[in-house]
């Protein structure tokens, strides 16, 4: 029985917590990676120029599936604008994408690709969005990123 309360007594004398040690490297552990991270999420020009890559990636392929569908050619026109917008609506058989200021491309703006009604380009071509590279296969029409 003296066994039972000494233990009782010992476990409610024990304190708990954390060390001053444990804390400490706690706190310097946050401040480097508040450091090295939080800088890259105020950096918004890397989004907004995958954001761009994709949108125009979305309407090439958009493009060539609505050229493949109507059996007519559709004209896909890639062009910059304060405010971007890549709708799904085809004017004249010209489908428009338009794509941030800011944002860098290899090619002089408004840029057009024609899907003939086997959702086949005229030729190969690419484009670059920011960082990001597109490319349209010859016989296919395919449209996917370069690796």
């Amino acid at each position: 029985m003296s066994t039972t309360v000494n233990a009782a007594v010992t476990c409610k004398f024990r304190q708990r917590g954390f060390t001053l040690v444990e804390l400490v490297t706690v706190i310097v552990i946050l401040g480097v990676v508040s450091a090295v991270v939080l800088p890259r999420f105020f950096d918004n020009d890397v989004f907004e120029s995958r954001a761009a890559a994709d949108r125009v990636k979305s309407a090439l392929r958009y493009g060539q599936k609505l050229a493949i569908a109507a059996h007519a050619p559709v004209t896909v026109s890639i062009s910059a604008a304060a405010d971007p917008e890549c709708g799904t609506e085809v004017a004249g058989g010209v489908l428009g994408c338009q794509i941030e200021d800011g944002v860098t491309v290899n090619r002089t703006l408004p840029w057009t690709v024609t899907f003939d009604a086997m959702g086949r380009p005229g030729a190969a071509d690419s484009i670059t969005v920011g960082t990001t590279a597109i490319s349209i296969a010859a016989e296919t029409g395919y449209v996917s990123y370069v690796q």
